[in-house]
C-alpha cells in the first residue's frame, strides 16, 4: 500500500486543484476554498486512523480534536450559550476526541477494516457537512466534497499499490481498500448503522431548507433559488 507521505502529497495536490476550481469556476470565497483544500488534504490520510503505527494516528486525532471545537463554536454561540459554558463544552469535546474517541478507535478497529471503505468515505463527508457552520448550504456540500475526494484518493492509491505491475499479480491487500463491506459482519453493520444515522440527520437538515420558516409550506422555486440562497 502507499506510504503516509505519498497519500498526503497526492491529497494535497488534489486539494490545491479542488480549491482552485472552486475559486475559478464556482465563485467560492478564498477562505472557503482554502478550507476545502485543507480538508481534501486531510481526507487523504484519514483512513490511516485505523493504522497500527503511532505517529500518523496521534497527529490525526490531535488535529481532529483541535478542529472539532472550532466547528462547534458558532453553533454554541448561536444557541445562546454563555462564554463560560462554551469554553467548558469546547474543552470537553477536545479531551473527549483526543483521549476518549482515539482510545476507543484503537481498541475496536483493525487496519484495512471498515474504515478503509466507501461507506466510511460518506461518513466523513456527512460529518463535515453537518458540522460546518455555514449558512450557505451548497458551500457545505462543496467543503464536504473535498474531504470525500481526499478520502477516495487514499482508497484508490492503496488499491493501485496492491498491484505488482512487474510481476503481473495482486498482493494480499488487493480489494481491502475500495470496498463496501468487510469480513466482520458486526463491523459492517455498525458502519452502515452510523452512516444511516448521519444520512437521516442530513436529510432532516435539507428538509428544513426546503420547507423554510413557514412550517411545512414548500418554498416557491420561482421566487427563490433555494439551493444557493445564503439566507437558508
Amino acid at each position: 500500500m502507499a506510504s503516509y507521505p505519498v497519500h498526503l502529497s497526492v491529497s494535497t495536490a488534489l486539494g490545491f486543484a479542488y480549491g482552485g476550481a472552486g475559486i475559478l469556476y464556482g465563485d467560492v470565497d478564498w477562505g472557503v476554498a482554502v478550507l476545502a483544500a485543507g480538508l481534501t488534504a486531510l481526507g487523504g490520510v484519514l483512513p490511516d486512523l485505523d493504522s497500527d503505527s503511532g505517529v500518523p494516528v496521534r497527529e490525526l486525532f490531535g488535529l481532529m480534536a483541535a478542529a472539532a471545537p472550532i466547528f462547534l463554536y458558532p453553533r454554541l454561540h448561536t444557541a445562546g450559550f454563555p462564554v463560560e459554558e462554551i469554553i467548558v463544552v469546547m474543552a470537553g469535546v477536545y479531551l473527549g476526541i483526543r483521549y476518549g474517541v482515539s482510545e476507543l478507535f484503537k481498541r475496536f478497529t483493525v487496519h484495512r477494516g471498515m474504515f478503509h471503505s466507501i461507506p466510511a468515505m460518506f461518513i466523513a463527508g456527512l460529518l463535515i457537512y453537518l458540522l460546518y457552520p455555514n449558512s450557505v448550504r451548497w458551500l457545505r456540500f462543496f467543503v464536504a466534497g473535498g474531504v470525500m475526494l481526499g478520502f477516495l484518493s487514499h482508497l484508490v492509491l492503496d488499491e493501485i499499490y496492491s498491484v505488482d505491475f512487474m510481476g503481473a499479480r495482486l498482493s494480499k491487500s488487493a480489494g481491502t481498500a475500495v470496498k463496501f463491506r468487510s469480513k466482520s459482519w458486526s463491523a459492517t453493520a455498525a458502519t452502515y448503522l452510523f452512516l444511516s444515522g448521519l444520512a437521516f440527520a442530513a436529510w432532516v437538515d435539507l428538509d428544513a431548507i426546503r420547507l423554510g420558516p413557514s412550517r411545512g409550506r414548500p418554498r416557491d422555486p420561482n421566487t427563490i433559488e433555494w439551493f444557493r440562497d445564503g439566507t437558508r
